[in-house]
């Protein structure tokens, strides 16, 4: 199961409200409510995570508008596994996510950009972080 993080719904829901705002303050266009009842139960029942295959198909297909506008690869052309390091200096990903990127899901990736943003210690963090942008 590919876990989609709160953080990343609450992330699509901000996107949806800066592209197509509420029309009077109170209603919520359907994206928007899709991804905000999905945010509501994680909340209620205290889960940081979603699974990505059960979500609803209008907060999923909401949610995957949103994903498309995000990079697609944390590498920045300086990549230590095909040296043999198990982690890769400049992005951060193992060596399995590195061979497995595209084939991996919309899921999958988020949850190492997650987990490599958190540890922020690549070299895409500070050395060479004009690469990153």
């Amino acid at each position: 199961m590919a876990g989609i993080h709160i953080t990343d719904i609450e992330a699509a829901i901000n996107w949806w409200r800066d592209r197509s705002p509420s029309p009077d303050g109170v209603s919520l266009p359907a994206a928007t409510r899709a991804l905000a009842e999905v945010y509501a139960l994680m909340v209620y029942f205290h889960e940081t995570e979603a699974d990505e295959n059960s979500l609803p198909d209008q907060a999923r297909e909401a949610w995957l508008a949103w994903y498309a506008t995000t990079p697609d690869t944390p590498c920045i052309a300086i990549c230590s596994t095909s040296q043999g390091d198990p982690l890769c200096k400049g992005c951060g990903r193992t060596f399995d996510e590195v061979q497995r990127w595209t084939e991996m899901s919309p899921g999958e990736k988020r949850a190492s950009w997650r987990r490599i943003t958190l540890e922020g210690d690549a070299w895409r963090f500070n050395r060479y972080k004009e690469r990153a942008l």
